[in-house]
C-alpha cells in the first residue's frame, strides 16, 4: 500500500489483490495530472456537482480521490451526484471498493458499472483514463457519446506512451474537437469539446471471425469478439496449440476455462464432451460477454446445446469451492496493464490446485521463456510437456 498526495489530503491506495511485495502503485503520473487539472484549471476548478463519469479508472485512485472532492461540495451544502465508475476490470472494481474502505469512505459512494452496463442518461463531466486497447476506447466512446452534451467537460489522461495520434483522432471522430496538453512527468491530458450533432457512424463492435481449419473441434466456427478482448479477430498461436492438444474426455465432469477471453477453449471442451459442465472465468467483462456470445452462437441447436455453462467475473479461482473441478484449461496473462509480472499466473495456478479434485488436471499454455513448468512442479509435484513448438509449450499437471 502506498500514499498518494492530493489537494484534498493524502490517500492510502493499493492494487487488488493487495500484495506487499508488489512494487507497482495503484496510480501513476497521469492520474495525478488529471486530478490537479480538475482543481487548477484555467478559469476555475471543474464543477463536479453534476453527473460525473469516470471511464477506465484502473485501481480506483481517481474514484477515491473524487469522492473526497464530493465530500467538500457536500460540506458546502451543494447538491452532488454520486460518481459513476465504468470499467472492464473485476479487479479494478474490487480495488475501488477496498480503497474507499481503507480511506474511511462509504463503499456506496461510487456507483460501479461494467463496460456492458447502460451509462447514465446525462453526463456533465466525463473523465477518461485512456486504456491500452484503442478498440475498447472506441467502443466505450461510442456508447457514451449519446449521453454527453455540448457543455460536458471531457478530459482524458494517460502516459505519453499511451496517447497517440490515433487516440486523439478517435476522440475527435466520435465526440468532437480535441486537443492535447503539454507533457508533465511523461503524462498528458486530452481535452475534447463534445459536438452532439457529429455524424459519428455506428459502433463497429462487437465483431466476428471464423476459426481456421486447424483449430480442432472448433474449426470453422464463428467467434464473437467484443472490443478489447485478447486476440480479437484472430486465433492466437498459443491457443491454437492448446486446441490441438486437448484431452479426449467423456462423462460428467466440471471443466473451467480460466482466463477465458472470447471463450474458444471452453467451447471446445463443451463440444468435445457434451456431458461436461463448463465454467468460463475472466476478470474482464468484455471477455465474458464475448465468451457467452461465442458459446451461444455455436451451441444454440446442436452439439453442446445441453451443456451447463456459467460465465463468472472473478479473480481467477479465488473463493471457488475446493475439490469441485476435474479439468482447468488456462492461458495465463503475463502482464497487468503495462507491467510484466507472473503474479497473475501464480495466483491462477494456486487457485487451480485448490479447486481441483484429486486426480484433476491443470492444462496450461504459455511462452517457452516464461518457465511455467518450474512453478507447476513446485506446486503440484509433477508436470509434463504435452505439446510444444518453437515459441509455445502446453503443460499438464495433476493434483495427487
Amino acid at each position: 500500500m502506498d500514499r498518494m498526495t492530493t489537494a484534498r489530503g493524502d490517500l492510502d491506495l493499493a492494487r487488488f489483490p493487495e500484495d506487499p511485495r508488489d512494487p507497482l502503485r495503484a496510480w501513476d503520473a497521469a492520474d495525478e495530472y488529471l486530478l490537479r487539472h480538475l482543481d487548477e484549471r484555467e478559469g476555475g476548478p471543474v464543477d463536479l456537482s453534476g453527473s460525473l463519469v469516470v471511464l477506465g479508472d484502473r485501481w480506483g485512485a481517481l474514484s477515491t480521490a473524487l469522492v473526497t472532492a464530493r465530500a467538500t461540495a457536500l460540506a458546502a451544502q451543494r447538491p452532488v451526484h454520486r460518481p459513476v465508475q465504468i470499467g472492464d476490470s473485476f479487479l479494478g472494481q474490487q480495488a475501488t471498493r477496498a480503497n474507499l474502505e481503507r480511506n474511511g469512505l462509504d463503499a456506496d459512494a461510487v456507483r460501479l458499472c461494467t463496460t456492458r452496463d447502460a451509462p447514465p442518461d446525462r453526463i456533465d463531466v466525463l473523465l477518461v483514463r485512456v486504456p491500452k486497447s484503442l478498440a475498447l476506447l472506441e467502443d466505450q466512446l461510442h456508447r457514451l457519446a449519446p449521453h454527453v452534451h455540448e457543455g460536458t467537460v471531457v478530459v482524458g489522461a494517460g502516459m505519453v506512451t499511451e496517447i497517440h495520434t490515433s487516440t486523439l483522432k478517435l476522440f475527435e471522430r466520435v465526440l468532437g474537437p480535441t486537443r492535447t496538453s503539454l507533457a508533465v512527468r511523461k503524462a498528458r491530458l486530452i481535452f475534447c469539446s463534445p459536438d452532439p450533432g457529429l455524424p459519428r457512424g455506428a459502433n463497429p463492435w462487437p465483431r466476428s471471425h471464423t476459426l481456421p481449419a486447424d483449430a480442432g473441434v472448433v474449426s470453422g466456427l464463428t467467434v464473437v469478439d467484443h472490443a478489447g478482448v485478447f486476440s480479437a479477430e484472430r486465433l492466437d498461436a498459443g491457443t491454437r496449440l492448446l486446441l490441438g492438444s486437448l484431452p479426449a474426455r467423456t462423462g460428467p465432469e466440471h471443466v473451467v476455462d480460466l482466463g477465458c477471453g472470447n471463450g474458444v477453449v471452453g467451447l471446445a471442451a463443451a463440444l468435445s464432451n457434451g456431458a461436461a459442465e463448463v465454467t468460463f472465468i475472466d476478470e474482464s467483462y468484455q471477455a465474458l460477454a464475448s465468451a457467452e456470445a461465442t458459446f451461444r452462437a455455436n451451441t444454440a441447436a446442436g452439439a453442446g446445446a445441453e451443456t451447463v455453462a456459467r460465465f463468472v467475473a472473478a479473480d481467477g479461482l479465488s473463493g471457488f469451492p475446493p475439490g469441485t473441478v476435474d479439468l482447468v484449461l488456462n492461458n495465463p496473462p503475463f502482464h497487468t496493464h503495462r507491467g510484466r509480472t507472473d503474479a497473475t499466473a501464480w495466483r491462477m495456478f494456486n487457485g487451480s490446485r485448490a479447486a481441483l479434485r484429486r486426480g484433476g488436471e491443470l492444462w496450461v499454455v504459455g511462452n517457452r521463456h516464461l518457465g511455467y513448468h518450474v512453478k507447476l512442479r513446485r506446486l503440484f509435484g509433477n508436470c509434463e510437456v504435452v505439446a510444444s513448438d518453437p515459441k509455445f509449450v502446453v503443460l499438464r499437471a495433476v493434483k495427487r
